[in-house]
């Protein structure tokens, strides 16, 4: 690969030389040794070993000088997913990534680049998490600030090729860190930084799975193999649409090395979408109370909307026609402003903070009443980010913001996005008819809130278009995606094998 250019296509030397100068900077500030690297030792991952027996890679406290070799990953039965605690969304499709290679019999290694606090890598993905962190908080508490700069951030600047030159040029920073996995291991990248650092590791196999609904350069991984979710975004990556900042592109991205598989869901969810939409329609049909579910995103700028949606429903909760579950994730900061809105309007709540009491709660309201608000709020980051799965299979709506959540199957009222990238997934969601469209004013939000509450033809519209989706397929992208990654190991190996033999015909 040409470092000077992206799929056949110049960056701009400003580009290039920017990136360089941010390197020098991280590599500086956090005292960068490219000679460093853990070895890799992996143990059972808390709560997702138990969900679907993912082994967490961590750094191995042996010494690394008495050679051992590298047992950490049998890349034969194993497949390593790279991603990064920086937020939620990353963090969650590595989870479907998960429960999909465990249900076809596969053992998911998880390698998060958060994990190596020591490391130069984890200290600037935590300096850069914490910049982004701040501006989504500002976005949606600034009208001028999300319009004239989170919006331009999120949607203009990430869009253009010449923002694929920083990635590559802080993978430098986090490739140490994969260093000692086997080069034939296949690897799933849920953040381009995890792809970026494999593919300079040289690993064989990398498959790079793009979030959003929206095409952003910031996602191409060169030397990867790209899987998106929808044909549009297909199209858009295909042609790198707009990539250009104004001039025009030569070169698309080949036909090779992207693929549509479909949404990244979890197994336990796929498989079970007729079971949980007949539920729905049998409380409907009942007459039962109306479970809404909340979800707090990893940023944490939702807290202000959530109090006015516990407002609006006030009413309703009092009279046992509307429930609220809400999942503040691990936001302790943010449950404390939304506590006090909620004791402030008088609506009385129960707080869940136990994730076995969780789960068990979960079953419980799967065949059982439920009533009143109910808040989530775990420590520990796997609880914080799934329960927001397992209570999303026994709810009749889920409110989110249109993030990588647009694209489960269950019957969901879009709010407000929070950055531009976001929107495009409430379009997704809204023409598939698996969700309404996005309720950016609040208005819009307390309309579809009290159609949602005293009618029911949305939510059987919603669920009778999950069904029809399901039966084509259109949620099955995480089995799609751990296909691709093994079928890109066998094409490495078949490689690798006429390479060899050619030497020895030599």
């Amino acid at each position: 690969m040409d470092p000077k250019s992206i799929f056949g296509n110049e960056l701009p030397r400003r580009a290039l030389s920017k990136a360089r100068r941010t390197f020098k900077a991280m590599a500086r500030r956090f005292s960068f040794d490219p000679d460093t690297y853990p070895r890799l030792a992996a143990e059972p991952m808390p709560g997702a070993f138990d969900a679907f027996g993912v082994m967490k890679l961590e750094e191995r406290r042996s010494d690394p000088s008495a050679g051992e070799p590298n047992r950490a990953v049998d890349p034969d039965s194993g497949i390593v997913l790279g991603t990064i605690r920086m937020g939620f969304g990353h963090y969650r499709i590595g989870l479907a990534i998960a429960s999909a290679a465990r249900s076809m019999g596969l053992t998911p290694y998880w390698l998060d680049l958060m994990s190596f606090p020591d490391s130069a890598a984890s200290k600037t993905i935590k300096y850069l998490e914490d910049l982004y962190n701040l501006g989504s908080r500002l976005s949606q508490n600034s009208r001028f600030f999300d319009r004239y700069v989170w919006e331009r951030i999120t949607a203009e600047t990430a869009k253009r090729l010449s923002y694929t030159a920083r990635d590559r040029a802080l993978s430098e920073l986090f490739e140490p860190i994969l260093r000692d996995l086997p080069k034939d291991a296949p690897f799933m990248s849920t953040h381009p930084w995890t792809g970026q650092a494999a593919v300079r590791a040289g690993l064989d196999s990398v498959v790079a799975l793009i979030p959003d609904n929206y095409p952003l350069a910031f996602h191409l991984v060169e030397g990867a193999v790209h899987t998106v979710q929808a044909p549009s975004l297909y199209m858009g990556y295909r042609t790198l649409r707009d990539m250009g900042g104004g001039e025009e592109l030569f070169h698309a991205l080949p036909k090779d090395d992207i693929r549509c598989v479909g949404h990244y869901v979890d197994h336990e969810i796929v498989s079970a979408v007729e079971e949980d939409c007949a539920a729905r329609l049998k409380r409907l049909r009942d007459k039962e109370t109306r479970r809404f579910l909340l979800t707090m995103g990893g940023a944490g700028a939702q807290a202000r909307r959530f109090a006015d949606i516990a407002h609006s429903c006030k009413g309703a909760i009092e009279k046992g026609a509307v429930s609220l579950l809400i999942n503040m994730g691990d936001h302790a900061g943010r449950w404390a402003e939304l506590r006090a809105w909620l004791e402030a309007d008088g609506i009385p709540f129960e707080l869940h903070q136990d994730w076995e009491a969780t789960k068990a709660f979960t079953e419980e309201i799967r065949v059982g009443p439920v009533k009143g608000v109910h808040v989530f709020l775990h420590d520990t980051f796997f609880a914080a980010v799934y329960t927001t799965n397992i209570l999303m299979r026994v709810v009749d709506v889920m409110i989110t913001k249109p993030s990588e959540l647009s694209v489960y199957p269950v019957p969901k009222l879009f709010i407000q996005h929070v950055g531009a990238h976001e929107v495009w997934g409430a379009i997704r969601g809204s023409e598939l008819g698996d969700g309404t469209i996005e309720t950016e004013s609040d208005a819009s939000l307390r309309q579809a809130l009290r159609l949602l509450v005293e009618e029911d033809d949305l939510i059987e519209m919603y669920c009778g278009n999950i069904l029809r989706n399901a039966r084509s397929g259109i949620y099955d992208g995480a089995y799609g995606a751990v296909h691709l990654a093994l079928e890109r190991r066998a094409d490495a190996a078949r490689a690798d094998a006429a390479r060899d033999d050619a030497a020895r015909a030599k």
